[in-house]
């Protein structure tokens, strides 16, 4: 069975194309590609041409998820499985294709409504990449840019949905309570990477996050004190997951949404065993209220002791 063998891109429809552009290069690392007026621009961080397409718009949220299959054989192979299983596919026109930078692709929506982009063929950069920030520069290539959490409506249908149409594979589980709210999230594989998608309830966009990886842990120290000092604001602080062993922290994108940037997560082999977890995090990924509230007890405790 033809399966998809990556996350090949991401589309975000946003408000304010500059406020990315900084983003995207100066606290990410990435670089920016493919300017297109007032219509947006592409990012790059690896050897594909581009990794996240930036599209102005309304919405803050996310456009669509490109996954990458092998040729042409693969893409018509699960364009039919999607069909024989009723789901409503659409051909992207060759101009499309074209502003993707694939050689064709076609489009379907998960059981929640998220968007997806399945294509073949894409375009390869002429140089190799280096970013002026993220010296160890990020994981990704044949793994994909890194992973998207998505909003689920029914978990149960949703894992059914990328297993059989797309082929993704289980990874595990997260379910817990995290500062009072309920965790419930599906991380589903498609390659090494320990999960490109991921998916739970309760989400007010289509997206929670992304993320993306560096090579080394420096570099997510040295990213973290980035976005702290541009003013941006922190969701998650420093921590370390169950599930990947990712260290890592997460923020707010301009559009309101979330980014995470780690670097150390395992890798799967074919001697995977998925699993439940009850925590979200070995340690860290605080929210950084906690962090005031501790101060100020503290300097609540100072005063009183003076």
């Amino acid at each position: 069975m033809s399966s998809v063998k990556q996350t090949g891109y991401l589309v975000f429809e946003v408000s304010d194309l500059e406020a990315w552009a900084e983003f995207g290069t100066e606290i990410l690392g990435l670089e920016v590609v493919d300017r297109r007026g007032d219509a947006g621009f592409s990012l790059r961080m690896d050897g594909y041409q581009q990794r996240f397409f930036i599209e102005h718009g309304a919405a803050d949220d996310l456009a669509a998820i490109g996954w990458e299959v092998e040729g042409p054989s693969a893409l018509e192979e699960i364009a039919q499985r999607l069909k024989d299983a009723g789901h409503e596919v659409t051909q992207g026109s060759p101009e499309e294709a074209t502003r993707r930078n694939v050689e064709a692709l076609i489009r379907v929506d998960d059981p929640a409504g998220n968007p997806n982009e399945i294509f073949y063929g894409p375009k390869m950069a002429d140089e190799p990449f280096v970013s002026k920030v993220v010296r160890s520069g990020f994981v990704a290539d044949e793994q994909g840019f890194g992973h998207v959490v998505v909003v689920s409506k029914d978990d149960a249908k949703h894992q059914e949905f990328y297993a059989t149409m797309f082929g993704l594979k289980l990874s595990d589980y997260i379910r817990c309570e995290y500062f009072g709210h309920k965790i419930d999230v599906t991380f589903m594989h498609a390659n090494a990477r320990h999960h490109s998608l991921a998916f739970g309830g309760g989400q007010l966009k289509r997206i929670h996050h992304f993320m993306v990886q560096a090579h080394s842990m420096e570099d997510v120290g040295l990213c973290y004190d980035r976005f702290l000092f541009s003013g941006g604001m922190v969701h998650q602080t420093l921590g370390r997951h169950p599930n990947d062993k990712m260290f890592s922290f997460y923020g707010y994108t301009p559009s309101g949404f979330h980014f995470e940037f780690g670097a150390g997560a395992i890798e799967i082999d074919d001697n995977w065993e998925t699993t439940t977890h009850g925590k979200v995090s070995e340690w860290g990924h605080h929210p950084p209220q906690l962090l005031t509230k501790a101060y100020r007890r503290a300097k609540e405790a100072r005063q009183n002791k003076d």
